[in-house]
């Protein structure tokens, strides 16, 4: 009895649409083509960002989590962000994130 339960509930488990699997709306969808193009790449003393062919906001957070700076960064041209030497992890608009690494 406790078999066909385990399997039954497992089962339900997998007929469940995944919360996680991705963007609920088209519009979500639309924003995640946008912010695609936008990049990030880590330098001496610095971090630039680049938008694609929309405007971008990023996020630097320090690698313990705490949010340093929000940036915006208007179509088609590229941010200097000047800060100390370390690891940081910046996000683009709640779509992708990357670690950076500053000399």
């Amino acid at each position: 009895m406790k078999r066909t339960l385990i399997i039954g509930l497992f089962c339900a488990v997998l007929a469940v649409p995944s919360v996680v699997a991705g963007p609920d709306t088209v519009a979500q969808r639309m924003e995640q083509v946008k912010n695609a193009d936008a990049s990030v790449q880590g330098g001496v003393g610095r971090i630039y960002l680049t938008a694609g062919s929309n405007d971008a906001v990023f996020n630097i957070y320090s690698i313990t989590g705490q949010l340093l700076r929000t940036v915006r960064v208007s179509a088609d041209s590229q941010t200097a962000v000047e800060i100390p030497k370390g690891f940081y992890i910046v996000r683009c608009a709640n779509q992708w994130s990357r670690k950076v690494v500053v000399r």
